[in-house]
């Protein structure tokens, strides 16, 4: 592994990415085996059985570890797994907060099938950290937030509630899926643990599925190893050449995302058909000044408001250039109506409580021409 000293871009390329020593061929082999020849009884050359460990899977839970600046990188075959193995560090009768606006699939694992094992949660609008101090019981064994949120693109203080968290002996996990950790540093911001879909900006090409969890403490990583073990729910070989072949163009990419995404979200906040933008790089974004110094960039997410369901399947129809499809962080655009995709599983009441309406779209702004994505919004928007 290279030195913390090493930029960004350099790490991205090289660390957990030595040429192989066997051929030196400078790409991780993507190692397709399902055991290994041991050297005797408890003998092994460092892997026995590929649900365990595997050469290319060590190799992007190294990368991903040193990006963040955590210890370790547990990588699982999708983000919900990621989630999902991050929740068995609980015991029945622990209490979670997380986050009232976090992507929908959360809320579904969280509202729906963990509860079942005796383990409460409390849901607190967490861009103001007050919330979470009021929230917080002798139960509480976890804190879980997103920011920027899915999709209202709403900031949490990462310091602050990190601060609020440890003062009470309390973990935290950041969801930094749609910063990367190229734009964001939640633990050396106070996180204890870092988690993403990989399936987003981390490959960047969505062909491949993944989750993450980075931890910067040997009890976590000591439990997200063991539950890897056990449950199985792990990142194949494929799919982890796949995320370091996309990490390597991750710093080229998220400039190239966050130029454009600044340039089209100027551009919607201007259209008369469109009623208001959700984008931290806005200075109308409520918490403009807390994303100028949490986050290095502000990326290509954007959530905007064009008044009512009707009026945004004719836009979502209406693309040509863009595509209308779920998931983000490819270099192409994907635009998508939150309520009946990412949020599909929230009832209707608490999506209108928090904000997300019939008339919200989401754009993942990609690293087309910007000429041609403003161009294809414009004919579209013209069709409402």
């Amino acid at each position: 592994m290279n030195t913390p000293q090493h930029g960004f871009a350099t790490r991205a390329i090289h660390d957990g990415q030595a040429p192989d020593p066997r051929t030196g061929a400078v790409n991780v082999p993507i190692y397709l085996t399902s055991t290994y020849e041991l050297q005797g009884i408890e003998k092994h050359r460092g892997w026995e059985y590929s649900r365990v460990s595997n050469p290319t899977r060590d190799a992007v839970e190294t990368s991903l570890a040193s990006l963040e600046g955590g210890t370790t990188g547990h990588a699982f075959a999708s983000g919900m797994a990621a989630i999902a193995a991050l929740v068995t560090m609980l015991n029945t009768g622990d209490h979670v907060i997380c986050g009232d606006n976090v992507y929908g699939g959360t809320t579904r694992l969280f509202t729906q099938v963990i509860p079942r094992h005796g383990i409460e949660f409390s849901f607190v609008d967490t861009s103001n950290p007050e919330n979470v101090c009021r929230a917080i019981r002798p139960a509480t064994k976890l804190v879980h937030i997103e920011t920027p949120t899915n999709p209202l693109m709403t900031l949490t203080d990462i310091r602050a509630v990190a601060n609020i968290c440890h003062e009470h002996g309390v973990p935290m996990s950041v969801d930094n899926t749609f910063m990367s950790p190229y734009f964001q540093h939640p633990i050396e911001l106070g996180a204890d643990i870092v988690m993403h879909s990989t399936t987003k900006f981390l490959n960047g090409h969505s062909d491949g599925l993944g989750g993450i969890l980075v931890a910067s403490k040997p009890e976590h990583a000591e439990t997200f190893r063991f539950v890897q073990k056990c449950t199985g729910g792990i990142l194949s070989p494929f799919e982890s050449w796949l995320i370091l072949r996309g990490v390597k163009t991750l710093a080229v990419r998220m400039r190239q995302h966050d130029e454009n995404g600044r340039q089209v979200a100027a551009y919607l906040a201007k259209h008369p058909k469109v009623q208001y933008v959700l984008y931290p790089g806005l200075e109308t974004h409520p918490q403009h000044e807390l994303a100028k110094r949490q986050m290095s960039g502000f990326g290509s997410m954007i959530a905007f408001e064009v008044g009512t369901r009707a009026n945004a399947d004719k836009l979502l129809q209406g693309v040509r250039v863009i595509t209308n499809g779920e998931s983000l962080g490819g270099v192409e655009s994907l635009i998508s109506h939150s309520a009946t995709t990412t949020h599909a599983a929230v009832p209707a009441e608490e999506r209108k409580r928090i904000g997300i309406t019939e008339g919200l779209v989401r754009i993942s702004v990609g690293i087309e021409d910007v000429a041609d994505i403003l161009g294809d919004l414009d004919q579209a928007l013209a069709k409402i």
